[in-house]
Protein backbone atom coordinates (compact mmCIF):
# COMPACT_ATOMS: atom_id res chain seq x y z
CA UNK A 1 0.00 0.00 0.00
CA UNK A 2 2.82 2.31 0.68
CA UNK A 3 3.79 1.35 -2.56
CA UNK A 4 1.15 2.46 -4.27
CA UNK A 5 0.46 5.69 -2.48
CA UNK A 6 3.97 7.33 -3.25
CA UNK A 7 3.18 6.22 -7.39
CA UNK A 8 -0.33 8.53 -6.64
CA UNK A 9 1.52 10.98 -5.02
CA UNK A 10 3.62 11.11 -7.48
CA UNK A 11 1.07 11.28 -10.19
CA UNK A 12 -0.60 13.80 -8.49
CA UNK A 13 2.96 16.23 -8.08
CA UNK A 14 4.09 15.75 -11.76
CA UNK A 15 0.50 17.13 -12.79
CA UNK A 16 0.71 19.96 -10.60
CA UNK A 17 4.40 20.97 -11.02
CA UNK A 18 6.24 19.15 -13.30
CA UNK A 19 9.86 19.77 -14.08
CA UNK A 20 10.52 23.35 -13.08
CA UNK A 21 13.18 25.14 -15.46
CA UNK A 22 14.67 26.69 -12.40
CA UNK A 23 15.10 23.64 -10.75
CA UNK A 24 16.90 21.92 -13.64
CA UNK A 25 18.80 25.11 -14.91
CA UNK A 26 21.13 24.58 -11.72
CA UNK A 27 20.97 20.90 -11.52
CA UNK A 28 21.49 18.03 -13.94
CA UNK A 29 18.14 16.48 -14.79
CA UNK A 30 18.91 12.37 -13.62
CA UNK A 31 18.15 11.26 -17.71
CA UNK A 32 20.88 13.83 -18.59
CA UNK A 33 22.70 11.70 -16.53
CA UNK A 34 22.04 8.61 -17.68
CA UNK A 35 22.71 10.10 -21.44
CA UNK A 36 25.84 11.01 -20.20
CA UNK A 37 26.42 7.15 -19.45
CA UNK A 38 25.37 6.14 -22.43
CA UNK A 39 27.02 8.52 -24.62
CA UNK A 40 30.44 7.59 -22.64
CA UNK A 41 30.05 3.35 -23.40
CA UNK A 42 29.12 4.50 -26.80
CA UNK A 43 32.20 6.42 -27.62
CA UNK A 44 33.88 3.96 -25.48
CA UNK A 45 32.84 0.54 -27.26
CA UNK A 46 31.36 1.44 -30.56
CA UNK A 47 34.37 1.17 -32.88
CA UNK A 48 33.35 1.89 -36.80
CA UNK A 49 36.26 -0.35 -37.70
CA UNK A 50 34.97 -3.32 -35.51
CA UNK A 51 33.06 -6.43 -37.28
CA UNK A 52 28.91 -5.94 -36.91
CA UNK A 53 29.27 -9.02 -34.67
CA UNK A 54 31.93 -7.06 -32.05
CA UNK A 55 29.57 -4.27 -32.31
CA UNK A 56 26.21 -6.53 -31.13
CA UNK A 57 28.01 -7.85 -28.42
CA UNK A 58 29.49 -4.82 -26.91
CA UNK A 59 26.27 -3.38 -27.23
CA UNK A 60 24.52 -6.09 -25.49
CA UNK A 61 27.06 -5.68 -22.67
CA UNK A 62 27.39 -2.21 -22.70
CA UNK A 63 23.15 -2.43 -21.97
CA UNK A 64 23.55 -5.00 -19.34
CA UNK A 65 26.01 -2.80 -17.36
CA UNK A 66 23.56 0.17 -17.50
CA UNK A 67 20.75 -1.73 -16.31
CA UNK A 68 22.09 -3.99 -13.83
CA UNK A 69 23.90 -0.45 -12.58
CA UNK A 70 20.82 1.40 -12.65
CA UNK A 71 18.60 -0.92 -10.91
CA UNK A 72 21.68 -0.83 -7.68
CA UNK A 73 21.01 2.63 -7.67
CA UNK A 74 17.01 2.41 -7.43
CA UNK A 75 18.09 -0.77 -4.99
CA UNK A 76 20.29 2.07 -3.16
CA UNK A 77 17.88 4.73 -2.72
CA UNK A 78 15.32 2.96 -1.69
CA UNK A 79 17.08 1.18 1.27
CA UNK A 80 18.29 5.14 1.85
CA UNK A 81 14.42 6.66 1.93
CA UNK A 82 13.43 3.24 3.81
CA UNK A 83 15.59 4.63 6.85
CA UNK A 84 13.68 8.31 7.04
CA UNK A 85 9.92 7.42 7.78
CA UNK A 86 7.39 9.97 6.37
CA UNK A 87 10.19 12.20 5.21
CA UNK A 88 11.90 9.39 2.71
CA UNK A 89 8.60 8.39 1.66
CA UNK A 90 8.25 12.22 0.32
CA UNK A 91 11.86 12.13 -1.14
CA UNK A 92 10.57 8.92 -2.74
CA UNK A 93 7.82 10.52 -4.24
CA UNK A 94 9.51 13.93 -5.75
CA UNK A 95 12.18 11.01 -7.42
CA UNK A 96 9.56 9.09 -8.83
CA UNK A 97 7.24 12.43 -10.11
CA UNK A 98 10.97 13.55 -11.65
CA UNK A 99 10.46 10.40 -14.40
CA UNK A 100 6.96 11.40 -15.16
CA UNK A 101 5.99 13.38 -18.20
CA UNK A 102 1.86 14.89 -17.50
CA UNK A 103 2.45 18.45 -17.23
CA UNK A 104 6.03 18.64 -19.14
CA UNK A 105 4.42 16.63 -22.35
CA UNK A 106 1.45 18.70 -22.03
CA UNK A 107 3.15 21.78 -21.93
CA UNK A 108 5.26 21.19 -24.66
CA UNK A 109 2.32 20.00 -27.17
CA UNK A 110 -0.26 23.15 -25.97
CA UNK A 111 3.35 25.18 -27.33
CA UNK A 112 2.06 24.61 -30.40
CA UNK A 113 -0.79 25.42 -30.32
CA UNK A 114 0.43 28.76 -29.22
CA UNK A 115 2.77 29.15 -31.75
CA UNK A 116 0.29 28.43 -34.82
CA UNK A 117 -2.05 30.84 -33.01
CA UNK A 118 0.16 33.79 -32.09
CA UNK A 119 2.86 33.13 -35.11
CA UNK A 120 0.93 31.36 -37.39
CA UNK A 121 2.60 28.22 -39.48
CA UNK A 122 6.20 29.62 -38.49
CA UNK A 123 5.60 29.49 -34.88
CA UNK A 124 3.64 26.04 -34.74
CA UNK A 125 7.24 25.06 -37.13
CA UNK A 126 9.44 26.34 -34.37
CA UNK A 127 7.34 24.76 -31.39
CA UNK A 128 6.71 21.11 -32.98
CA UNK A 129 10.60 21.21 -33.81
CA UNK A 130 11.16 20.96 -29.96
CA UNK A 131 9.00 17.60 -29.90
CA UNK A 132 9.63 16.16 -33.02
CA UNK A 133 12.11 14.61 -35.09
CA UNK A 134 10.64 15.21 -38.70
CA UNK A 135 11.78 18.19 -40.79
CA UNK A 136 9.64 21.00 -39.65
CA UNK A 137 10.07 22.60 -42.99
CA UNK A 138 8.70 20.80 -44.85
CA UNK A 139 5.17 20.35 -42.60
CA UNK A 140 2.32 22.70 -43.27
CA UNK A 141 -0.32 23.80 -40.69
CA UNK A 142 -2.20 20.49 -40.98
CA UNK A 143 1.54 18.23 -40.87
CA UNK A 144 2.40 20.60 -37.89
CA UNK A 145 -0.72 19.86 -35.92
CA UNK A 146 -0.97 16.02 -36.92
CA UNK A 147 3.00 15.47 -35.02
CA UNK A 148 1.80 17.52 -31.90
CA UNK A 149 -0.93 14.80 -31.76
CA UNK A 150 1.40 12.19 -33.03
CA UNK A 151 4.06 12.51 -29.92
CA UNK A 152 1.65 13.41 -27.59
CA UNK A 153 -0.02 10.24 -28.02
CA UNK A 154 3.19 7.95 -28.28
CA UNK A 155 4.99 9.78 -25.39
CA UNK A 156 2.08 9.36 -23.54
CA UNK A 157 3.00 5.74 -23.56
CA UNK A 158 6.68 5.96 -22.83
CA UNK A 159 6.75 9.03 -20.85
CA UNK A 160 4.02 8.58 -18.19
CA UNK A 161 2.64 4.92 -18.69
CA UNK A 162 5.70 2.50 -18.98
CA UNK A 163 7.49 4.73 -15.95
CA UNK A 164 4.17 4.18 -13.81
CA UNK A 165 3.90 0.55 -14.48
CA UNK A 166 7.61 -0.40 -13.77
CA UNK A 167 7.28 1.66 -10.58
CA UNK A 168 4.31 -0.18 -9.55
CA UNK A 169 6.03 -3.41 -10.43
CA UNK A 170 9.39 -3.13 -9.35
CA UNK A 171 9.91 0.03 -7.37
CA UNK A 172 12.51 2.18 -8.00
CA UNK A 173 14.93 -0.16 -9.48
CA UNK A 174 12.58 -1.17 -12.21
CA UNK A 175 11.49 2.67 -13.10
CA UNK A 176 15.11 3.70 -12.80
CA UNK A 177 16.08 0.88 -15.50
CA UNK A 178 13.07 1.74 -17.66
CA UNK A 179 14.39 5.12 -17.30
CA UNK A 180 17.76 4.13 -18.59
CA UNK A 181 16.80 1.75 -21.38
CA UNK A 182 14.38 4.13 -22.73
CA UNK A 183 16.77 6.87 -23.14
CA UNK A 184 19.35 4.19 -24.40
CA UNK A 185 17.06 3.29 -27.51
CA UNK A 186 16.11 7.12 -28.27
CA UNK A 187 20.34 7.43 -28.35
CA UNK A 188 21.50 4.22 -29.70
CA UNK A 189 18.26 2.46 -31.04
CA UNK A 190 18.58 3.65 -34.18
CA UNK A 191 18.90 1.86 -38.16
CA UNK A 192 21.82 4.05 -39.19
CA UNK A 193 25.57 3.06 -40.04
CA UNK A 194 26.77 3.89 -36.68
CA UNK A 195 24.14 2.45 -34.60
CA UNK A 196 22.41 -0.45 -36.38
CA UNK A 197 24.64 -3.20 -34.34
CA UNK A 198 25.51 -1.46 -31.36
CA UNK A 199 22.28 0.00 -29.99
CA UNK A 200 20.57 -2.96 -31.60
CA UNK A 201 20.17 -5.51 -28.03
CA UNK A 202 18.82 -1.31 -26.76
CA UNK A 203 16.18 -1.17 -29.19
CA UNK A 204 14.63 -4.29 -28.71
CA UNK A 205 14.35 -4.48 -25.25
CA UNK A 206 12.87 -0.88 -25.12
CA UNK A 207 10.17 -2.76 -27.41
CA UNK A 208 9.86 -5.46 -24.77
CA UNK A 209 9.74 -3.35 -21.80
CA UNK A 210 7.21 -0.61 -23.51
CA UNK A 211 4.94 -3.61 -24.79
CA UNK A 212 2.08 -3.57 -21.75
CA UNK A 213 2.66 0.19 -21.46
CA UNK A 214 1.34 0.67 -25.12
CA UNK A 215 -1.93 -1.25 -25.13
CA UNK A 216 -2.68 0.04 -21.43
CA UNK A 217 -2.31 3.55 -23.09
CA UNK A 218 -4.60 2.50 -25.76
CA UNK A 219 -6.94 1.83 -23.50
CA UNK A 220 -6.48 4.45 -20.93
CA UNK A 221 -7.07 7.31 -24.40
CA UNK A 222 -9.96 5.42 -24.89
CA UNK A 223 -11.47 6.13 -21.54
CA UNK A 224 -10.39 9.53 -22.09
CA UNK A 225 -11.68 10.10 -25.19
CA UNK A 226 -14.89 8.15 -23.88
CA UNK A 227 -14.70 11.23 -20.82
CA UNK A 228 -14.31 13.98 -23.18
CA UNK A 229 -16.45 13.20 -26.32
CA UNK A 230 -18.88 10.28 -25.36
CA UNK A 231 -18.89 6.60 -25.89
CA UNK A 232 -19.01 6.57 -29.81
CA UNK A 233 -15.16 8.18 -29.31
CA UNK A 234 -14.44 5.77 -26.93
CA UNK A 235 -15.85 2.74 -29.02
CA UNK A 236 -13.83 4.24 -32.23
CA UNK A 237 -10.62 4.54 -30.33
CA UNK A 238 -10.90 1.28 -29.23
CA UNK A 239 -11.61 -0.02 -32.84
CA UNK A 240 -8.69 1.98 -34.31
CA UNK A 241 -6.26 0.91 -31.83
CA UNK A 242 -7.10 -2.93 -33.06
CA UNK A 243 -7.09 -2.52 -36.11
CA UNK A 244 -4.36 -0.50 -37.25
CA UNK A 245 -1.73 -0.30 -34.59
CA UNK A 246 0.15 -2.83 -36.56
CA UNK A 247 0.45 -0.39 -39.14
CA UNK A 248 3.11 1.86 -37.59
CA UNK A 249 6.58 0.69 -37.95
CA UNK A 250 6.75 0.60 -34.30
CA UNK A 251 5.46 -2.16 -32.81
CA UNK A 252 4.00 0.00 -29.85
CA UNK A 253 3.81 3.64 -30.84
CA UNK A 254 1.01 2.66 -33.17
CA UNK A 255 -1.13 1.67 -30.32
CA UNK A 256 -1.56 5.21 -28.43
CA UNK A 257 -1.59 7.01 -32.01
CA UNK A 258 -4.41 4.89 -33.62
CA UNK A 259 -6.45 5.19 -30.20
CA UNK A 260 -5.68 9.29 -30.62
CA UNK A 261 -6.54 8.83 -34.32
CA UNK A 262 -10.02 6.65 -33.41
CA UNK A 263 -10.58 9.29 -31.05
CA UNK A 264 -10.52 12.35 -33.13
CA UNK A 265 -11.65 11.56 -35.91
CA UNK A 266 -8.11 12.12 -37.60
CA UNK A 267 -5.98 10.16 -39.65
CA UNK A 268 -2.17 10.41 -38.30
CA UNK A 269 0.73 8.63 -39.26
CA UNK A 270 1.64 8.41 -43.12
CA UNK A 271 4.84 9.75 -45.01
CA UNK A 272 7.02 11.99 -43.10
CA UNK A 273 10.28 13.58 -44.10
CA UNK A 274 13.48 13.20 -41.47
CA UNK A 275 16.65 14.28 -42.45
CA UNK A 276 15.51 15.74 -45.68
CA UNK A 277 14.85 11.81 -46.76
CA UNK A 278 10.77 10.94 -46.97
CA UNK A 279 9.67 7.91 -45.17
CA UNK A 280 7.08 5.55 -46.22
CA UNK A 281 4.82 4.81 -44.01
CA UNK A 282 0.78 3.14 -43.90
CA UNK A 283 -1.52 5.81 -42.12
CA UNK A 284 -3.74 4.92 -39.20
CA UNK A 285 -7.68 5.83 -39.12
CA UNK A 286 -6.86 6.08 -43.21
CA UNK A 287 -10.49 7.17 -43.71
CA UNK A 288 -10.06 10.19 -41.30
CA UNK A 289 -9.57 13.49 -41.92
CA UNK A 290 -5.73 14.76 -42.79
CA UNK A 291 -6.65 18.50 -42.37
CA UNK A 292 -5.85 19.21 -38.85
CA UNK A 293 -5.53 22.73 -36.95
CA UNK A 294 -4.68 23.85 -33.17
CA UNK A 295 -8.81 23.07 -32.39
CA UNK A 296 -7.64 19.34 -32.79
CA UNK A 297 -4.63 19.31 -30.43
CA UNK A 298 -6.48 21.20 -28.26
CA UNK A 299 -9.01 18.54 -28.50
CA UNK A 300 -6.17 15.72 -28.10
CA UNK A 301 -4.86 17.80 -25.10
CA UNK A 302 -7.96 17.61 -23.41
CA UNK A 303 -8.37 13.36 -24.27
CA UNK A 304 -4.59 13.44 -23.01
CA UNK A 305 -5.88 14.81 -19.64
CA UNK A 306 -8.41 12.74 -19.03
CA UNK A 307 -6.71 10.07 -20.12
CA UNK A 308 -3.95 10.54 -16.88
CA UNK A 309 -7.09 11.16 -14.67
CA UNK A 310 -7.77 7.41 -15.85
CA UNK A 311 -4.71 6.63 -14.79
CA UNK A 312 -4.81 8.29 -11.68
CA UNK A 313 -7.97 6.65 -10.86
CA UNK A 314 -7.16 3.29 -11.43
CA UNK A 315 -4.07 3.57 -8.80
CA UNK A 316 -6.56 4.94 -6.57
CA UNK A 317 -8.88 1.77 -7.00
CA UNK A 318 -5.47 -0.55 -6.61
CA UNK A 319 -4.51 1.33 -3.31
CA UNK A 320 -8.34 0.53 -2.11
CA UNK A 321 -8.48 -2.98 -3.51
CA UNK A 322 -4.76 -4.12 -1.96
Amino acid sequence: MGHLAVLLAALVLDRVVGDPDWLWRRLSHPVVIFGQAIGFVERRFNHADDSALTRQRNGRMAIAVLLVLSALVGLALTEVFAQFGLFGWALETIVVAVFLAQKSLGDHVRAVVLGLREGGLVGGRAAVAMIVGRDPEALDEAGVSRAAIESLSENFSDGIVAPVLWYAVFGLPGLLAYKMLNTADSMIGHLNDRYRDFGRAAALLDDLANWPAARLSALLIACGAGLVKGTAAMRHAGEQALMDSGLHRSPNAGWPEAAMAGALGLSLAGPRRYGGEMVMEASVNARGRRQAGAIDIEDALRVFHRACDCLVAAAVALLIIL
